[in-house]
């Protein structure tokens, strides 16, 4: 394994969950000689789909229709040879644009990209890190100025050319932000904060077939620094006040995402830890039970954030608490840019990967969310009661619910784990439910929940399938006929069926797919991350981390009925693939590189000319079939 396959890997590495449970490692390898489940139990366990109870339908979505027998991906795939160097790599049957790099203007006549950015000008570009996202369409009514119905319908087909983009910034090295590895000042943190965060920007396509971005009175960068709200059981919990009365204030380490059926963007704080540190200028500082859940430490990951900013100083007794304003589901109005982001705590505190929102029995909205660490856990929140009765009586339906835990059995069941104050065993430990869902991973290792292998992307298919991509676990040691992957370095996909429209307690499971069992293939691919599933059939597979066989980091198409996997794209030496949004019709597909060259312009200076000085920049690629057809056929 090279090193730069080895940084790879190492990503997320560290373990915060000391607790006993029975590791899902354990569960798999148990489980794998029975892979006839999803043909068996799974099919008995689960119910039938119901139209237009998916998020997926809410958007209107059409296009080819599986038959049988009938290859759903026929495009030419990129190949091993090609998939390599500092340029993206496409399928001969596809063309890409690239649009929205890192520091460019947040509207047209903006603060030019110069680099370094200063902070003011930052704080009115694109940010960095480049990752989940969504794209809300706009039709005439809108343009109009009604907002009255936010559902997508199908007969919102001016959405096709004309929406706001709700974009997740990650995070961006100081190195590659400020030119320097740690910052010098107040200022260089400002600017470093004011690139992460999330982005709304309204774009449209031009005559010439072009994507470009528009004026918009809703464009807007939501920042470390942004006014937010909390709502739902913690909002008025003494655990997220300060004691020196400083309001909330952003949002950070925006990984991926989710969308609602009323129209608006979902953002998930992941690694919000690493901006914290502990500089001992006002007192000392030891890491509690929960601050070691979490992962909090001295010197976080680097960024130096709390030695300017007292907000993320842990030794700093003003601001206690402050930590715990971070780590929830972030929503936000993309057709409102005066609406504050609210966080919703119904959804628990955990390092959330994304929140992907389905519709399922009487109308509840379900929630599926990733922990993204080693050994932590998969989550479902499901709302109290119809979503839209909810909201016609002022409830919002993120706020009231059922949060729950996956525990996974060896015979392909599972269970949901209510993470409830009435359970005994965590009342017992906590003082009520706000301080429950503060500390959400304490009480899933409380109630034995199954330690997993990264849980990242989760996606619902039309037939009523969740799939999740669980990144890698090199710390597998036990090998066996059925499982003969130890370690399992390269990760694997899940799926799983809900009993009761995704509403019930219990599911069945599988393996669906492998990694190590693709590499020497023209199939191959590591570390599965960012995923979606079309309503044909199709799941659109992103990689994140060191890929075999030569090959960059990629978007791979998989028909769900066969496991054929064709290769759509390939990013640029030392990036990630992420991201991936979609307009109504399908015809056009936005995903982004992040970190491309890991901001070395030795590596590469993608999207700018190779000169092998200019700075790589993050940025999102409109992708579209030359035939015009659905994106993955």
């Amino acid at each position: 394994m090279t090193d730069e396959i080895q940084k790879f890997d190492d990503s997320d590495d560290t373990v915060t969950n000391s607790s006993n449970n029975r590791p899902f490692e354990e569960v798999l390898n148990a489980n794998l000689s029975r892979r006839s489940v999803m043909r068996g139990s799974l099919a008995v366990a689960a119910t039938s789909f119901v139209a237009g109870s998916s998020t997926a339908n809410a958007f209107g979505w059409s296009g080819l229709k599986s038959r049988r027998g009938r290859s759903l991906v026929n495009f030419t795939p990129v190949t091993l040879a090609e998939g390599n160097g500092p340029t993206p790599s496409i399928s001969p049957d596809y063309e890409y644009q690239v649009l929205i790099p890192w520091g460019e203007p947040l509207e047209p006549g903006g603060p030019a990209y110069s680099w370094p950015p200063t902070a003011e000008d930052q704080r009115q570009q694109i940010g960095i890190g480049h990752d989940g996202m969504t794209f809300f369409p706009i039709d005439r009514r809108m343009q109009e100025g009604d907002y009255s119905d936010r559902l997508f319908r199908k007969h919102w087909g001016q959405g096709n050319r004309h929406g706001m983009l709700a974009i997740n910034h990650e995070f961006g090295r100081n190195s590659t932000v400020l030119g320097k590895d740690f910052p010098e000042s107040l200022d260089d943190v400002r600017t470093s904060q004011h690139a992460h965060g999330v982005a709304v920007v309204e774009i449209k396509k031009q005559r010439n077939g072009e994507w470009q971005q528009v004026e918009s009175e809703n464009a807007r960068r939501i920042h470390v620094n942004t006014p937010v709200r909390f709502s739902g059981p913690a909002a008025s919990s003494e655990l997220l006040k300060t004691p020196n009365g400083n309001i909330p204030l952003g949002t950070v380490n925006n990984c991926s995402n989710g969308h609602t059926p009323w129209g608006t963007y979902l953002t998930c704080e992941e690694n919000f830890n690493g901006y914290f540190g502990a500089t001992h200028n006002k007192a000392t500082w030891t890491a509690t039970e929960e601050h070691e859940r979490y992962g909090f430490s001295e010197n976080g990951f680097g960024y130096g954030w709390h030695v300017f900013d007292r907000r993320f100083d842990l030794s700093d007794p003003d601001y206690k608490n402050e930590e715990n304003r971070f780590g929830w589901v972030v929503e936000i109005d993309p057709f409102d840019g005066t609406q504050v982001p609210v966080k919703r705590t119904a959804l628990g505190r955990i390092k959330h990967e994304g929140a992907t929102v389905t519709v399922g029995k009487d109308n509840r909205v379900v929630v599926y969310m990733g922990d993204d660490q080693r050994f932590d856990y998969i989550y479902k929140f499901v709302s109290a009661g119809d979503w839209v009765e909810m909201r016609a009586n002022g409830v919002d339906p993120l706020d009231e619910g059922t949060l729950y835990v996956a525990k996974f059995n060896e015979d392909g069941t599972g269970e949901w784990l209510p993470l409830t104050i009435d359970n005994p065993a965590l009342a017992a430990r906590f003082a009520d439910q706000a301080e429950l869902l503060t500390f959400t991973r304490i009480a899933a290792d409380i109630l034995g929940a199954t330690p997993m292998d990264r849980p990242e992307w989760v996606t619902v298919a039309p037939n009523s399938d969740v799939y999740c991509t669980l990144t890698n676990n090199s710390r597998r040691t036990e090998a066996d006929a059925a499982n003969p992957m130890a370690p399992n370095a390269d990760g694997h996909i899940i799926r799983w069926r809900d009993t009761e429209e995704h509403t019930g307690t219990n599911f069945a499971w599988d393996i669906f797919l492998i990694a190590q069992d693709t590499h020497g293939t023209e199939e191959s691919f590591s570390d599965p991350d960012g995923l979606w599933a079309d309503p044909d059939g199709r799941l659109f597979v992103q990689t994140d981390g060191g890929q075999k066989d030569g090959l960059n980091n990629q978007l791979l198409v998989v028909d769900t009925n066969t496991k054929e996997i064709r290769r759509l794209f390939t990013g640029v030496t030392g990036d990630e693939i992420t991201g991936l949004a979609i307009t109504p019709d399908r015809r056009t597909l936005f995903i982004n590189t992040q970190h491309p060259g890991n901001g070395d312009p030795s590596v590469t200076n993608f999207p700018a000319p190779q000169d092998g000085v200019t700075v790589p920049r993050d940025c999102t690629f409109v992708i579209t079939r030359k035939n015009g057809g659905v994106i993955g056929s």
